[in-house]
């Protein structure tokens, strides 16, 4: 059985002000699903999901998301906002004649789809948080992030501020890219805990945070090699392309965000819903209570899948587990 054909092309979103890179696979006239990556990722992160998805027999749709790689990147912080974010899935699945997709987010793209789902849940057939769980913030995340950490680091607000995070990370984005997937991976989270004691924010950045350096390529994890050479070469392209401005911005739109969604509740996403984690997610420490949070706010909230032995990067570290996962999800559709 061949392997289906992955399509990469710019397409520009009519009214936008944006061109996307988007990697494409399988018959647009099958039910379109639209796979939305995270912080610092590319599609290239959903390398493995997209030809399965395709050979069974969905249009799978998988940008690089403004700021990212060779789509277009905009130089005001405001332009990474939810409405803009989320804005831009819409517009491809409007471009491909459809109603309504899947939306499948890992990380920052699980925030983005989950705020699609409570914004527009019409157009939305399913939802698949991934890494990230569902939030209903009772105030401005940042507000609530500096009463926990005081002046102690914590990440988010370290890239608050223009500069010293772009600084930080494109000085070398190859070892910003290393260090990033192999600290935040199954293998370097391995009886790792929650710090007692945090570093202070002042003279701390994020690379520092991060652990360990990275080990010699391939990172291998429970289903052997999921980062190689020829992988992280295109990272470190891609980054050394769009530089950090945009993706980090996401994150300077926080509190904006929570403004655009403070007045609607999680009753809004009534459509099917599940989410997908490694075992050894860092996000898990950070927010133990989310898989039973999303089953008591969700309204058809169908379930959990806990990869084990995988990291923060699921679907590349475990891709037969995580493919088994979303497929066996969107069977019951």
């Amino acid at each position: 059985m061949s392997v289906p054909e992955i399509c990469v092309h710019d397409v520009e979103l009519p009214g936008r002000g944006v061109t996307l890179r988007v990697h494409e696979a399988g018959d647009p006239a099958n039910p379109t699903v639209v796979l939305s990556h995270g912080f610092p990722e590319l599609a290239h992160s959903w390398r493995h999901q997209l030809p399965a998805l395709a050979a069974a027999g969905y249009h799978v749709l998988a940008p690089d998301q403004r700021g990212y790689g060779h789509s277009s990147a905009p130089t005001d912080v405001a332009a990474y906002g939810i409405r803009e974010l989320t804005g831009d899935l819409l517009a491809l699945v409007d471009r491909a004649g459809k109603e309504q997709a899947v939306f499948v987010g890992h990380d920052w793209g699980a925030l983005i789809v989950w705020e699609v789902a409570r914004l527009f849940p019409e157009r939305v057939r399913s939802v698949v948080g991934v890494s990230v769980p569902f939030v209903q913030w009772p105030a401005p995340p940042t507000q609530l992030m500096r009463m926990v950490y005081t002046d102690r680091f914590f990440y988010i607000l370290y890239f608050q501020q223009v500069g010293p995070a772009e600084r930080e990370l494109e000085a070398d984005p190859r070892r910003t890219m290393s260090q990033v997937l192999y600290g935040a991976s199954g293998a370097a989270m391995v009886g790792r805990e929650m710090p007692t004691e945090l570093p202070p924010m002042e003279g701390t950045g994020f690379l520092d945070v991060m652990g360990t350096v990275a080990p010699e390529l391939p990172f291998t994890g429970p289903e052997g090699a999921w980062l190689t050479a020829d992988d992280l070469d295109v990272y470190t392209q891609e980054f050394t392309n769009s530089g950090y401005f945009g993706p980090v911005s996401y994150y300077r739109n926080l509190d904006a965000n929570y403004e655009v969604v403070k007045d609607l509740g999680p009753e809004r996403l009534t459509m099917p819903a599940a989410f997908i984690t490694g075992a050894l997610d860092g996000v898990n420490l950070m927010d133990p209570t989310g898989i039973e949070r999303m089953q008591t706010l969700l309204p058809d909230f169908r379930g959990a899948t806990i990869i084990p032995g995988a990291g923060h990067w699921v679907q590349q570290e475990t891709p037969a587990a995580f493919n088994a996962a979303l497929l066996a999800h969107l069977a019951t559709l």
